[in-house]
């Protein structure tokens, strides 16, 4: 069977995780460069990969390649790609170009070349408004790399997530913290800064093996060469994977508007069974004595106004300490000498970019059972919601 050259895209420092998920569907994957995995797959594979990557931000199918230095042989090269293959009637083309070290490195020339050559030459001249079919044209050198999306819109966009807090976290960021820690689908789990619930319904989804892509729409199914039998195979398996689960996610914040916004989301994402959100300070945390994750985005305090998060993070840590000693710990920070004040033993296991911002995540184990911690400290109330 003739395999497809496609790429998965994800956020830089997300490539171990991303490649993982890929090869776990039987998809072969390396990583290749900066949020790039290559990938071999079959239709139904490439199918699959859009509707399962929890981590991936699209996927890519190569078109052509070659290399052009001036717009008569870009032209020339151009008209020889079968563009009917991926873009029908009533639908528009989009390219999105990058170019570097190029004789041709005029983004927008380039572009306007390409969709004069895919649309009215081709008897597909579609409104500004029509739906979109974008291409990835990246010139390096001269070298002409272009790729259909097979996405569309970006994998992070669930389709469930329509509120959000103040700076919330990405869904693929979400579960990437899932997936490093190693987090069993089966155990408890907590997200005391829930914002809108990102974290706890990323980890409902993978606890009901249900598929992060959920009922969104994707650019494939609008390809002149879609296979609806196959797409609904892929989709009838996935419902056929669904299980049951009986332990708890619990969603907990502050701000009673973003508990309504878990609630409403984990909803639309047909997990409302399973997470629990209710309005809390982190002082104020149960107690556990058995095992779980504590997995969170706490508030950076550069995004979000929140003066000195220092006692805000050694309460929370304290809390853990005392009513939670044996759960693992993972977060999202953007200052790692703020997480120690939360926990000395948290260590790196991934870096990226979000929002304008460097984060990484970290994580420790849990603590022995012998361990008797300090008790919680009062503090102000915590700051607004993140996640």
């Amino acid at each position: 069977m003739a395999r497809l050259e496609a790429a998965a895209i994800c956020t830089p420092g997300l490539e171990p995780v991303c490649e993982a998920e890929l090869i776990a569907l039987g998809i072969k994957a390396r990583t290749v460069g900066a949020g790039v995995i290559e990938c071999k797959l079959t239709t139904r594979e490439l199918y699959a990969a859009n509707l399962w990557s929890r981590t991936a931000s699209r996927m890519l199918v190569r078109v052509a390649r070659f290399r052009a230095t001036d717009f008569n042989f870009l032209e020339t090269r151009a008209e020889e790609i079968p563009w009917e293959n991926w873009v029908g009637p009533g639908i528009r083309p989009e390219f999105r170009v990058t170019a570097r070290k190029s004789k041709l490195i005029h983004t927008e020339a380039i572009a306007e070349r390409l969709e004069k050559i895919v649309s009215p030459g081709h008897g597909r001249e579609v409104a500004r408004d029509a739906p979109v079919q974008p291409f990835v044209v990246r010139v390096d050198h001269d070298l002409f790399s272009i790729s259909v999306d097979a996405s569309g819109d970006s994998l992070h966009q669930r389709g469930w997530r329509t509120e959000t807090g103040v700076a919330p976290l990405r869904p693929t960021m979400a579960a990437a913290l899932l997936l490093s820690t190693g987090w069993k689908a089966d155990t408890p789990l907590l997200d005391p800064f829930c914002g809108s619930g990102t974290i706890a319904i990323e980890a409902a989804l993978m606890a009901r093996n249900l598929p992060p892509g959920g009922e969104r729409d994707f650019a494939f199914t609008s390809w002149p060469d879609f296979e609806p039998g196959t797409w609904g195979s892929v989709k009838g398996v996935a419902a056929n994977e669904a299980r049951e689960v009986d332990f708890a996610i619990e969603a907990s914040d502050r701000d009673s508007g973003a508990v309504e916004m878990t609630k409403a989301n984990a909803e639309r994402a047909g997990v409302a069974d399973l997470v629990t959100a209710s309005e809390q300070v982190v002082s104020h945390l149960s107690g556990d004595p058995g095992v779980g994750l504590v997995a969170t985005n706490p508030p950076y305090g550069k995004r979000v106004a929140g003066g000195d998060l220092r006692p805000l993070y050694r309460r929370f840590g304290a809390a853990l300490r005392e009513r939670r000693p044996q759960w693992q710990l993972a977060m999202v920070v953007a200052d790692p000498k703020l997480a120690k004040e939360a926990d000395g033993a948290l260590r790196p296991v991934g870096r990226y970019g979000h929002g304008g911002l460097k984060v990484q995540m970290l994580t420790r184990q849990g603590r022995a059972p012998a361990d008797r911690p300090e008790q919680p400290t009062t503090a102000p109330d915590d700051p607004p919601a993140t996640s």
